[in-house]
């Protein structure tokens, strides 16, 4: 992990990779991703107005391939030999197989075998892209399970592999690389909306399930007192009931890998089961930094 950090810091500000990732957000990418006002959408919900910072638009359909640039680039400069990540929904497995193939390095992605069934069209995606896709049965067989399969694929030989967490999640430096990455989010929208209305927003909101998205918008909005932030959490089947992902809003200060942070837990310190409807949100810990 320090030589990841250490890494990490000694290209993060070079003009050059500076310069190539740029230049694939706005080439690659298609950046910046438009603010959209979702009329209707405003008139049904009685009024607020309600404008949409459209990350589905980037190539590969979500926010994610905004990191996962970073950190393959990150990987070919190191010398890796193969990247490793995890899975939910499977927008994070698209994106890093797509940025795997466009720098050359063989991707392996571990994914639970429920999300497998339910998120098909990206599960052919990543096998069209290339990677190796490992369906992991064990537990519940989503998210919090790919994670834990990754990363003991990826200890078995940390030296020629690198593990691209794609959440605000995992040990150091992983979440500042993930922040630092997805934080092109607020930032385009900040200068978007000052552009449009000469103000900021009164509220900006975002799902928070391992926080990349959510991370990624708030960032550039934390100093802002007139901007209130909403991070939405999946209460699943209902908060008193077992059912549910509200790690922020549930959990307390615990341990899991590798790094300190809020978890779903038992009173002997053992990681709860999760649940929600949404793949990409069945994570058990986070960061308390990504939400208020």
């Amino acid at each position: 992990m320090d030589e990841i950090n250490q890494a990490y810091e000694e290209i993060r500000h070079t003009e050059a990779f500076q310069n190539e990732l740029m230049q694939l957000f706005q080439d690659y990418v298609g950046r910046p991703s438009p603010v959209y006002h979702a009329k209707r959408l405003s008139d049904q919900l009685g009024g607020a107005q309600i404008f949409l910072k459209r990350e589905d638009l980037n190539h590969t359909g979500a926010h994610k391939i905004n990191h996962c640039l970073g950190e393959a680039l990150l990987a070919k400069y190191m010398g890796k030999t193969k990247v490793i990540a995890e899975t939910g929904a499977g927008q994070h497995g698209v994106a890093l197989a797509t940025a795997c193939a466009l720098v050359g390095i063989p991707c392996e992605i571990h994914m639970g075998q429920v999300d497998i069934e339910k998120e098909h069209p990206n599960v052919t995606k990543m096998k069209i892209l290339g990677c190796n896709l490992i369906p992991v049965t064990r537990g519940t067989a989503t998210l919090k399970d790919a994670v834990d399969s990754a990363f003991e694929e990826y200890l078995k030989d940390p030296v020629n592999s690198i593990y691209a967490i794609g959440s605000v999640v995992g040990p150091h430096p992983f979440p500042k690389m993930v922040r630092d990455f997805q934080s092109i989010i607020g930032r385009e929208a900040r200068q978007q909306f000052q552009d449009k209305f000469n103000k900021h927003p009164d509220y900006i909101t975002a799902c928070v399930g391992g926080g990349s998205n959510a991370m990624g918008l708030f960032t550039a909005f934390l100093e802002d007192d007139d901007v209130r932030i909403v991070g939405v959490e999946p209460a699943g089947k209902g908060l008193s009931t077992p059912d549910h992902s509200a790690t922020l809003t549930l959990g307390s200060p615990g341990e899991i890998h590798g790094f300190k942070c809020y978890v779903l837990q038992d009173d002997k310190g053992q990681p709860l089961p999760v649940h929600s409807i949404a793949s990409g949100l069945t994570i058990r810990a986070l960061g308390r930094s990504t939400a208020t």
